[in-house]
C-alpha cells in the first residue's frame, strides 16, 4: 500500500516517519493548544491572512517591548492597509541560530502595516502546511513609503538531533489585515522532534531590529 502523506505539523512531532513526495492541499495544521509556547492558541494559515490582534504570553520571553518600526512614509499619503500584490518579498537567516528574517518592501504609494502575518510552513515531505503560532509582543504601526522596508522574524527549533529532520522549502505569507497570500522559497530544517511544532511561532511586523 501507498504510505499516506502527514501534514507537516505531524511530521514533526512523529520520529522515524517515512513519507512520499508531496503533493500539495491547503489543510491547515495549526495546533489549539493552550499549554503550548505559543502566545495566542489562534494562528494565522494563508487563507485567512494576518491578524492584527495579539494576546497571550510572550514565548520570545522578550516581554511587551517594541522596537522602532521602519519606515515613515516618506510624508506621503496613507492609503490604507499595504495589499500582498504590491510588496516585495525576501528572506535571510537571522544572527540567531533558528531565526529567518523575512523583509517586505512596499513598491506602490504609502501604505501601512500592524498585527501578525499568517505564516504557514510548507515541505515536499508532508500533504499539509505547519502554520506559525503568534508571540506575545506588541504590534507598532508602520508607515511604508515607495520603496521603504519592514520586516518580521521567524522563530523555529534548529535541527540539532544529529537526524535528517524535515526540510521546510517555502513559506506561504499573508500580510496583516490582507486575505492574499504570496509563496516565498526558504531552506529550512526542523527536528523530528516531539513538540517540535509549537516551538514555531513568528512576531508581529515591524518589530526586532530593523
Amino acid at each position: 500500500m501507498r504510505a499516506r502523506k502527514l501534514t507537516l505539523a505531524a511530521v514533526a512531532l512523529a520520529a522515524g516517519l517515512s513519507l512520499t513526495a508531496c503533493q500539495g492541499n491547503e489543510d491547515s495544521a495549526a495546533d489549539t493548544n493552550d499549554d503550548s509556547p505559543a502566545a495566542s492558541s489562534a494562528s494565522s494559515s494563508s487563507s485567512s491572512g494576518g491578524n492584527s490582534e495579539t494576546s497571550g504570553k510572550n514565548v520570545s520571553d522578550s516581554g511587551e517591548k517594541t522596537a522602532a518600526a521602519e519606515g515613515s512614509g516618506g510624508g506621503q499619503i496613507n492609503t490604507g492597509p499595504c495589499k500582498t500584490s504590491n510588496l516585495a518579498f525576501d528572506s535571510a537567516h537571522g544572527m540567531g541560530e533558528g531565526t529567518l528574517i523575512v523583509s517586505m518592501k512596499n513598491t506602490s504609494d504609502a501604505c501601512s502595516l500592524k498585527g501578525f502575518p499568517g505564516v504557514d510552513l510548507r515541505s515536499e515531505q508532508a500533504s499539509g502546511p505547519l502554520s506559525a503560532h503568534r508571540s506575545g509582543l506588541a504590534s507598532p504601526s508602520v508607515v511604508l513609503g515607495n520603496g521603504e522596508s519592514t520586516r518580521f522574524t521567524l522563530h523555529y527549533p534548529p535541527n540539532t538531533t544529529g537526524g535528517s529532520g524535515v526540510d521546510v522549502t517555502s513559506l506561504d505569507i499573508t500580510p496583516p489585515n490582507e486575505t492574499h497570500s504570496t509563496n516565498l522559497k526558504v531552506g529550512i530544517n526542523l527536528p523530528v522532534s516531539d513538540g517540535a511544532d509549537q516551538k514555531v511561532y513568528v512576531d508581529p511586523v515591524g518589530t526586532g531590529k530593523q
